[in-house]
Formats: structure tokens, C-alpha cells, sequence
């Protein structure tokens, strides 16, 4: 079966009240992890790639990667997405390279890191969407911004969602999905704030929110950014074995799952899969210096993050939904946006 648009997977997560992980990638070892878990777990993916990923790869090398897990994995719906595209031209790049979603962050400036108006944000959305929508691609906007930086991508400051502005922005755009921001981050550094017992403390989420926007417009499916959950026990092993990473707390489960009951329905997760990778290469390393087979080291990292990914599909509930559907595909989709 070929990539599926991201828009049916949404759709069906729309009818089955359940969140889709969507997972970023940079290298083989990542796709075969995030594919062994869908497989596992019976679910459907979003594998995700950023715009530093695609320079990380090569565009030509991530794309055949994809289609070797497309082709061995028939019986698991998967969406290829591009994850925080800065402009116009790096949206059409994507979905040329056979992306069925691509992401337009029209809440930043084409440099990535300026906050835009909200007329800018409507204007290169709306544009991105004409482009796409006629190649039956899906495309996701975000509107507000998110905290901490992402592949060089991001303000790093926090500007809420309004949300009488994301039902305008919807119908202004028509956009598939809206990122929402509610407070969470991009990075390891969600929460650097240390409670009264020397701990440290989640951030505070604003989930109103995500329930007012979802009561505004039901239909919307809303986006999840930074929403890994920083396990603690992952940075612990990683400092165990010579890391240094500050202590941080991310977004507990329960947070997410509250989201997801209420109208979220794609939840970005990348952080807590690079600390899983990095914790079981520094122990590898401590354990065995003289360790020099990458197979050794790569392999065993790629197992681990499997494991911590299916643990995640069956949390945010898209396990076992795998094969509920028939699969459409981009022509399908142009001829659903065509009579819409």
C-alpha cells in the first residue's frame, strides 16, 4: 500500500475518540523502531520529519528509507509529514518528494524564529493549503506560539491560542488540523522549575483551552506540540553513564489524555525517544569501551525506543485501530477536497 494522507488518519481518530503519535525521524534505525511498534501494536503512524532532518538525511535518502517501511509494513496506515515547515517553497518541496502532509508554521516568519501577525500567518496558510488540497495533501497550521527552539526553528516565547481566533483562522484557511498553543514546548527543558521537595515540577498547561476551542469547532482536529514527557528515569540513566542534562519534567500522560479526550487527536513526540536512544548508547559505551561495531550499539537503541514508542501508541489509544479502515489515497483525497 502507498503513504496514506494524514487528513484519514485524523479523521478516524476523530471517530474513535483516540490520539495518533506522530514521531520524528532522522535516520534508518528511527523508522525501523517507530515501524516494529506500529506493527506491534496494530496502529496507525505518523512518521514526521523535520527541516533539519531533511538536511540531516538528504531528501532523497529519508524518502527511499520511508518507502522500504511502506513496503514492508503493507497492513499499517502510514502519513509522512513534514513537521514545522517555515515557508511556502519548503511545503511544495515536500509534497513534490511524495509528503502526503506537510505542517506550514505561518505563526513564525519564513526565518523561523519571528513572531508573524496573524494576517501573515492567514495569508501563507491559506496558500500553502490551495497548493496542497489540489494534490489531496493534508496540511496542518498552528497559530499561537510554542516555547523552546526545534532544529533551529522557534521563538522561544509562549503566545496562547485564542480561541474565537482558531475558529476565524479555520475558515479563513481551511486548514485540516490546527496546532494549538497551550503552554507546552519543544525540546528536553519544558519545565525547569524545582518544587518544594528538590524535585521538578510539569509545566502548567492552559487546557481550557483545548476544551473551549474543541466545543468551538468539534470537527477540528487539534495538534499536540512538545508533548513528550521527559521520563525521568531516562535522564537519570543518561547523567548515570557521564551526561549532564539539567533536571526537567515534561508532560505527564495524564495531561496528554486529557487532551486527547478533549478534541487532540496528534500528539509530536521526539525528545523522549532521543534521550532513549542517548541512555542506552551511554550505557553501552560505559559498560563496553571498547565497543567500535555500530550494530552494537545502534541496535540495542533502536529496540529500546520500539518499546518506549508502542507504550506510547497504546497510551494515546490508536493501538489496535490499525486495520479499521480501508486506506485512501492522494487521489481519493483530491477528489474529497474537490466537492467539499
Amino acid at each position: 500500500m502507498p503513504l496514506v494522507p494524514m487528513r484519514q488518519l485524523l479523521d478516524e481518530a476523530v471517530k474513535g475518540n483516540y490520539g495518533v503519535g506522530a514521531f520524528n525521524v532522522n535516520n534508518m534505525e528511527q523508522i525501523q523502531a517507530i515501524m516494529s511498534a506500529a506493527k506491534t501494536t496494530k496502529s496507525p503512524v505518523i512518521i514526521q520529519a523535520s527541516r533539519g532532518a531533511l538536511q540531516y538525511t538528504n531528501l532523497v535518502y529519508l524518502k527511499h528509507i520511508m518507502m522500504a517501511a511502506v513496503e514492508d509494513n503493507p497492513e499499517i496506515p502510514i502519513a509522512l509529514h513534514l513537521d514545522h515547515g517555515n515557508s511556502f517553497d519548503t511545503c511544495k518541496q515536500a509534497i513534490e518528494l511524495g509528503f502526503t502532509s506537510v505542517m506550514i508554521d505561518g505563526s513564525l516568519e519564513a526565518d523561523g524564529k519571528t513572531v508573524a501577525s496573524y494576517e501573515y500567518n492567514v495569508e501563507v496558510t491559506k496558500k500553502v493549503v490551495e497548493y496542497a488540497h489540489a494534490r489531496g495533501v493534508t496540511v496542518e497550521a498552528e497559530l499561537g506560539t510554542l516555547g523552546g527552539i526545534e532544529d533551529g526553528h522557534g521563538a522561544d516565547q509562549i503566545n496562547l491560542t485564542d480561541p474565537v481566533q482558531a475558529v476565524e483562522f479555520v475558515k479563513a484557511t481551511g486548514v485540516d488540523c490546527l496546532a494549538v498553543a497551550i503552554g507546552t514546548s519543544h525540546g528536553a527543558y519544558k519545565s525547569l522549575n524545582i518544587g518544594p521537595d528538590g524535585k521538578p515540577q510539569p509545566p502548567t498547561l492552559a487546557m481550557d483551552r483545548i476544551v473551549e476551542i474543541n466545543k468551538r469547532m468539534p470537527g477540528t482536529p487539534m495538534v499536540m506540540h512538545g508533548s513528550s514527557s521527559v521520563p525521568q528515569e531516562l535522564v537519570e540513566e543518561i547523567n548515570k553513564y557521564g551526561g549532564k542534562m539539567k533536571a526537567a519534567f515534561g508532560i505527564p500522560m495524564e495531561q496528554i489524555q486529557q487532551g486527547i479526550k478533549n478534541g487532540v487527536r496528534k500528539i509530536n513526540v521526539d525528545t523522549d525517544g532521543r534521550l532513549k536512544i542517548t541512555a542506552t548508547i551511554r550505557k553501552i559505551f560505559a559498560e563496553n569501551p571498547g565497543e567500535f561495531d555500530p550494530r552494537k550499539y545502534l541496535g540495542p537503541a533502536r529496540d529500546g525506543l520500539a518499546e518506549l514508542i508502542a507504550g506510547k501508541m497504546r497510551d494515546f489509544g490508536q493501538a489496535g485501530h490499525a486495520g479499521d479502515f480501508e486506506q485512501k489515497s492522494l487521489d481519493d483525497m483530491k477528489r474529497f477536497y474537490q466537492s467539499a
